[in-house]
């Protein structure tokens, strides 16, 4: 089993800056592809970003690609999405998911093990 709780959502205004973290928990072969997905209210599910192999590859959707950036630390126990430039359509519930990585790690993959959420308004 793997267990995750993320934090560090906020409101920010357009521009803004923030830093979600994902603490993880369980078997390390069981999530060694973490990803960072998003939805909004009446919207379907958006992959944002993932990352495998303790941080050696990652990927991005393009409505995010040079404004986010996933990083994990050398424990492979949190993981992190730098958030830059923040828009008002970020505004969404930000989750994390784990999987092995045998799986593919892509933003397609389909992920065994998701966190509660942590919200993030961005306002104009």
């Amino acid at each position: 089993q793997v267990q995750l709780v993320e934090s560090g959502g906020d409101s920010v205004q357009a521009g803004g800056s923030l830093r979600l973290s994902c603490a993880a928990s369980g078997y390390h072969y069981m999530r060694n592809c973490m990803g960072w997905f998003r939805q909004a209210p009446g919207k379907e599910r958006e992959g944002v970003a993932v990352i495998s192999n303790g941080g050696g590859s990652t990927n991005y959707s393009d409505s995010v690609k040079g404004r986010f950036t996933i990083s994990q630390d050398n424990a492979q126990t949190t993981t992190y999405l730098q958030m830059n430039s923040l828009k008002p359509e970020d505004t969404a519930m930000y989750h994390c998911a784990a999987a092995p990585a045998y799986i593919g790690c892509s933003l397609s993959a389909t992920f065994s093990y998701w966190g509660q959420g942590t919200q993030v308004t961005v306002s104009s």
